[in-house]
């Protein structure tokens, strides 16, 4: 019998609904330190990006404030973005059931973000038990999304072939890291009338189409 497909799902935007909890404390912290930025403006420009990468293009185009103020401020947004996540964070509307329908695929979170930020939201919506220990962040293996380093390396942890992976994400970096990697990939495209689904990529617009998809490829795969 084949092996189902490896499922490598994006955590931010895809499995929890945690992208405007995050626009809203960067919101917060960042203007703290002479970094005008608003909500809208991580959700038009930065959605899943790297909070360094954020933080350097805001300095240059304001100013900057140097190493230290810049690790004390990461150190305060994570503070502020985590107790947040334990009182009000939420899963994707459908993710739950879609991820009870995918039960037999053996699956793993692959995040931009830092691991105990994983690990936070995971816990915050009960997807623990989906994925145990598979949580592989940017931060430890030290490559972010759009490198496609990060999926390969964590197909690799899960010894997989790119081939037999499918991604789901939600972010234009994490679809280019995907289809860059040479796997499947499943743009959870929250925005499609703003947002474009690159080509190679499968677009759909909520998780409850998720198992119809990952079924259709799993046929594929196997024909």
């Amino acid at each position: 019998m084949t092996t189902p497909l490896c499922l490598l799902f994006d955590s931010d935007g895809t499995l929890v609904d945690s992208e405007i909890l995050l626009a809203e404390v960067m919101a917060e912290v960042l203007p703290r330190c002479g970094l005008p930025f608003s909500a809208r403006q991580y959700m038009e420009e930065f959605r899943g990006v790297r909070f360094l990468t954020i933080v350097l293009e805001l300095e240059s185009r304001h100013a900057a404030i140097g190493e230290a103020r810049r690790q004390q401020l990461e150190q305060e947004m994570r503070a502020l973005m985590e107790r947040r996540m334990r009182a009000e964070l939420m899963p994707i509307a459908g993710m739950p059931e879609a991820l009870d329908s995918l039960a037999a695929h053996p699956k793993a979170v692959v995040s931009n973000g830092p691991e105990a930020k994983i690990r936070c939201a995971m816990q915050s919506v009960g997807f623990t038990h989906h994925f145990g220990e598979r949580l592989f962040s940017a931060y430890t293996l030290e490559v972010w999304k759009p490198d496609p380093g990060l999926f390969l390396q964590a197909a690799a942890a899960m010894d997989q072939a790119p081939q037999r992976c499918v991604v789901i994400d939600d972010a234009a970096v994490g679809v280019a890291a995907g289809l860059a990697a040479g796997m499947q990939v499943i743009h959870l495209n929250h925005f499609p009338d703003t947002e474009a689904t690159p080509h190679g990529a499968i677009a759909i617009h909520h998780a409850r189409e998720l198992p119809a998809v990952v079924a259709r490829l799993e046929a594929s795969a196997t024909a």
